[in-house]
């Protein structure tokens, strides 16, 4: 039986992030929260610390302090693997596409972390896209495809929660709007979503919380139902 504190809990709580590259510091104490199946999206100017944080949680910044807790668990000192198995799975905006690799291949290529991940026909119906591209090499991919297939990697592995860094970046219009929908639907199907965008239209359109992000730290949270009357603020924000 569950008691009312553990089903209110966050799903993922950061607190007072810190981190660094080298000597250099990245973050300056991130605290935010985001709640099963929500979707929050961190805004803000290249450099912020946005992907930093996303690395952070996923273990991929070696020197960091703070609090890191998911589903309960403290992860803020657990490496890559331990963060993949307790389900949670990043997306990095250089997408890691292995180019001798096919499609097919790089779709089976992650290990499955927890039941429920997508069969490869579930991928197809999300990306259709890929059908044709099956046998592809990834070299032979454009910037959408790549993107398709980056993220219908990780959703093979069975986590829920998704890290989702830029995945709108560089591609043309109608890529990005297929991109929304996918995301769109992976929400809809209960999906817990930390989104990186510098593109706020894209984020106004599918995020529950905008987490606005200015020299390592998160310096305002706003809901959806205020967007109206903080885009302003946020277009100031990100300098637009």
């Amino acid at each position: 039986m569950t008691d009312g504190a553990s089903a209110s809990r966050p799903l993922l709580q950061v607190r007072n992030l810190e981190g660094w590259y080298g000597e250099s510091k990245a973050l300056h104490g991130v605290s935010f929260d985001v709640r099963a199946g929500e979707l929050v999206t961190l805004l803000g100017r290249n450099g912020a610390g946005k992907t930093s944080t996303l690395r952070a949680i996923m273990g991929l910044m070696r020197r960091r302090s703070g609090e890191i807790v998911f589903s309960g668990k403290d992860i803020s000192k657990a490496p890559p693997e331990v963060v993949a198995k307790v389900g949670v799975a990043y997306c990095p905006e250089e997408r890691g596409i292995f180019s001798s690799l096919t499609v097919g291949e790089n779709l089976e290529l992650p290990p499955v972390v927890a039941p429920g991940g997508m069969s490869n026909k579930d991928l197809l119906e999300l990306f259709p896209n890929l059908k044709a591209r099956w046998h592809s090499q990834g070299t032979k991919l454009s910037g959408g495809e790549q993107q398709m297939l980056a993220i219908g990697r990780i959703l093979r592995t069975g986590a829920k929660t998704l890290l989702l860094d830029e995945p709108t970046e560089g591609l043309a219009p109608v890529i990005v709007k297929q991109i929304g929908s996918v995301i769109s639907a992976l929400k809809e199907r209960g999906y817990t979503i930390l989104l990186v965008e510098q593109n706020f239209h894209f984020a106004a359109k599918i995020a529950d919380r905008f987490c606005i992000v200015e020299h390592g730290k998160v310096v305002e949270t706003i809901d959806k139902a205020d967007l109206a009357t903080s885009e302003q603020k946020i277009q100031t924000y990100l300098g637009v």
